[in-house]
């Protein structure tokens, strides 16, 4: 009997140990329980163990390295471990390292939850950055709200997305604040604009908040709206849609989808023989369209809620190490997933003066933190943000840029209007 109890008693120490390591191929990261910890790994009621930290602080990453959304979500990968190295190399959180944790929330909502069960569960990470549309946020939001996990979406901008919940917070201004400056870049270059088609992909959240804003602004604008094209973001032939939209004459098309689709979209549109203006949402705001249209993405004006030409020393050092390290400017997306690690080193920072971060068991430093999240303000790569009392970043500085391809089709970039 004493031999059988032994041999539990080791076995559920191992796997204590295990459940404590981190996750996404990373050194794992201690949580020391106390002897009351109770944990629940359910869907609907993610309850966290209770313990202290001890070793490097995980902080989640959970965004879509796979999947027709991984253009966007590799960029975003891309951010955060820059970040991660930057921040340690200054001393981490006053001299304890962060370490972060990636889990693959795929391009779906399924995927998400399960990110996001995991990193809060089995990682037991102190707070997430995450996911990386507004659709995922929707669905895997209220886990970490149940859980009073803090979440920081970077480029979840659809409407509502703050009002998930207290521990749900964005460093990606809403739609709203930054769609209509294309639409207002393109009357500038060219004011006889009057006819304007819509296109957007009616199964994704966000694309379908933004094409709200779009179809506002043109109507703000004293523009005729001459058709709505729907389609999916899964979608590779146009041809239907775009073929119904150019027999009208539009001079502007507007774009909501993802890179993939958006992308397919503006080239069938120009081999259709369309040469008006083109804006795109926010879903097509990465260099990995230039590969899908190449040549066609010429003249795609964006609007921008980074420029990486941001005076600051931090969007300096940013800068400097994302050319470094892959040869071109530094995206928006991959802007925003560093900004949102910065903001919860500085928190972390900010709160370990207050009170010792390793000396707070885990329930409490999530909610400590999420409090210190949303009272300070932080100098990022997007300029100075800090955030309203829900969780709305509150950012001053927007961009547009239009992409300027070589004709061959074999390079391009983002060039910033004035």
């Amino acid at each position: 009997m004493n031999n059988a109890i032994a041999r539990t008693t080791a076995l559920l120490s191992t796997c204590a140990f295990l459940l404590a390591g981190c996750g996404g191929g990373g050194e794992p990261v201690a949580v020391t329980n106390s002897p009351n910890a109770t944990t629940n790994n359910t869907a609907t009621d993610t309850a966290a163990t209770t313990g202290t930290l001890s070793g490097a602080i995980p902080i989640g990453i959970a965004v879509a390295q796979t999947s027709n959304v991984a253009l966007l979500g590799q960029e975003q990968v891309a951010g955060a471990k820059l970040a991660e190295k930057y921040f340690n190399s200054k001393g981490g959180v006053n001299g304890t390292p962060i370490k972060l944790v990636f889990q693959d929330t795929s391009g779906d909502e399924a995927g998400t939850i399960n990110a996001f069960q995991t990193l809060i569960n089995k990682d037991k990470v102190i707070g997430i950055v995450g996911p990386t549309l507004s659709q995922q946020a929707f669905s895997a939001g209220p886990i970490a709200e149940r859980a009073k996990v803090p979440v920081i979406g970077p480029s979840n901008t659809a409407n509502n997305i703050p009002e998930i919940g207290d521990y749900i917070a964005r460093v990606s201004a809403p739609v709203s604040i930054v769609a209509p400056n294309s639409v207002k870049a393109a009357l500038k270059q060219n004011p006889q604009v009057k006819k304007v088609a819509v296109f957007y992909a009616q199964n994704d959240a966000f694309s379908k908040s933004e094409t709200e804003i779009f179809q506002q602004t043109v109507k703000d604008q004293g523009l005729e709206l001459v058709t709505v094209q729907k389609f999916q973001t899964s979608d590779t032939d146009f041809q239907s849609q775009a073929t119904n939209a150019i027999n009208l004459k539009p001079d502007l098309i507007i774009i909501s989808g993802l890179a993939a689709d958006g992308g397919n979209l503006v080239r069938q549109l120009r081999e259709l023989g369309y040469k008006g203006l083109i804006v795109g949402g926010n879903g097509l705001n990465t260099s990995n369209i230039l590969s899908v249209c190449k040549a066609l993405c010429d003249g795609v004006l964006i609007a921008q809620a980074y420029s990486p030409e941001h005076p600051g020393e931090v969007n300096a050092a940013f800068r400097k190490a994302y050319t470094d390290e892959y040869k071109k400017e530094p995206p928006q997306f991959s802007a925003q997933a560093f900004a949102a690690v910065q903001v919860y080193v500085e928190a972390l920072q900010a709160l370990d003066k207050k009170s010792k971060v390793n000396k707070l068991q885990l329930p409490e430093l999530r909610t400590e933190l999420n409090k210190q999240i949303l009272s300070g303000t932080y100098n990022t790569p997007l300029g100075e943000i800090g955030f309203t009392p829900i969780g709305e970043v509150v950012q001053k500085d927007f961009y547009v840029a239009q992409i300027k391809m070589e004709k061959d089709g074999s390079q391009g970039k983002f060039t910033f209007l004035k």
